[in-house]
């Protein structure tokens, strides 16, 4: 990847955050000067421990994305927005569905207005999901999936990136959004599952608990390790022909829930058992899921690099020598 990344001022929305900070610290080894926004509200993925590495080369401003004053400034002369600060849990746009939509619809629509009068020439990358496709009507999922959210989330996260889509035909606020899969890997909140199944699994399996599959573990996904999903990041906010565009992130390689975690307990000898779903869990599962993901392919030649094997050994190293920061 070429680097056209140095000296530029990049602005980070959750920054703080899992994926966000990984990306911070493969902007600051490209000479990138980044700014991280998070608003550290406990249930939301935050941790000052993820930028250790870098934490003498970022500026961080402890703010909220919903103020929109303070984003109105943090905007202004930057180069790229890589957008990643969003609620996350699905559980949680049920329980609390107006939270919700503050912060993966509304708070968006405010970043754009702060972008159309102070900074229409930024590029931002929109992190969306596949949550938004709903339960897969055929698989693999293509980016021409129709759109059938089952929970709250989804229908907000859709709106967050109908938003971005919108600005950068009309307002020419370039945009691109990526839909991201089951991204897992070192500096994921593990605390509970309000991020992904696979941090409260990683837990479990370092407390020497069993891992705790729903369902009868024959549920299908792709997963994406946080470098790759870093790497596709980097490749489409460095270029003009994704200014509009939607990508799906995925894998080739497809694995059942109990697959995984066989994988994930031989990590260290560990075990899995197979428990019945949850009640409020069962209504918005979403069956097999797995992704389509040529037209990034195609368009970038992204490939994921890191195999769930390798990235499942890299992510239980990184806890097993920090698990204390996130718990």
């Amino acid at each position: 990847m070429s680097n056209n990344y140095k000296d530029k001022k990049v602005l980070i929305t959750g920054g703080l955050g899992f994926i966000g900070s990984n990306l911070a610290i493969r902007l600051v080894e490209l000479g990138a000067n980044v700014t991280l926004v998070d608003s550290l509200i406990p249930e939301y993925g935050g941790n000052l421990f993820n930028i250790e590495p870098i934490k003498d080369d970022v500026e961080v401003n402890i703010s909220d994305v919903r103020d929109a004053h303070a984003m109105k400034y943090l905007i202004k002369d930057k180069d790229f927005l890589f957008n990643l600060a969003g609620q996350t849990s699905h559980m949680d746009s049920m329980e609390n569905p107006f939270t919700d939509l503050d912060i993966n619809a509304r708070a968006q629509l405010s970043i754009l207005e702060a972008c159309r009068h102070y900074n229409q020439a930024i590029k931002i990358v929109f992190a969306s999901t596949r949550q938004l496709y709903g339960k897969p009507q055929k698989l693999p999922v293509g980016e021409d999936h129709p759109i059938v959210p089952v929970d709250v989330n989804g229908i907000n996260k859709w709106s967050g990136e109908a938003y971005h889509l919108l600005y950068s035909e009309v307002y020419g606020v370039q945009s691109t959004v990526l839909r991201l899969t089951n991204t897992y890997g070192p500096r994921m909140r593990i605390k509970d599952a309000r991020q992904t199944f696979l941090g409260i699994w990683i837990r479990l399996l370092l407390e020497g608990k069993k891992i705790q599959v729903f369902g009868d573990g024959k549920q299908l996904r792709d997963y994406n390790y946080v470098d790759d999903v870093v790497d596709a990041m980097l490749l489409v906010a460095n270029s003009e022909k994704s200014n509009g565009a939607v990508y799906n992130l995925g894998a080739s390689e497809i694995k059942s829930l109990e697959e995984t975690a066989k994988i994930l307990a031989g990590e260290k000898s560990g075990e899995y058992e197979l428990i019945a779903f949850p009640e409020d869990r069962k209504k918005i599962d979403i069956g097999d899921y797995y992704t389509d993901y040529s037209k990034i392919k195609d368009a970038f030649e992204w490939d994921p690099k890191v195999s769930l094997s390798e990235g499942l050994k890299r992510s239980v190293d990184y806890y097993r020598s920090s698990l204390e920061k996130y718990l």
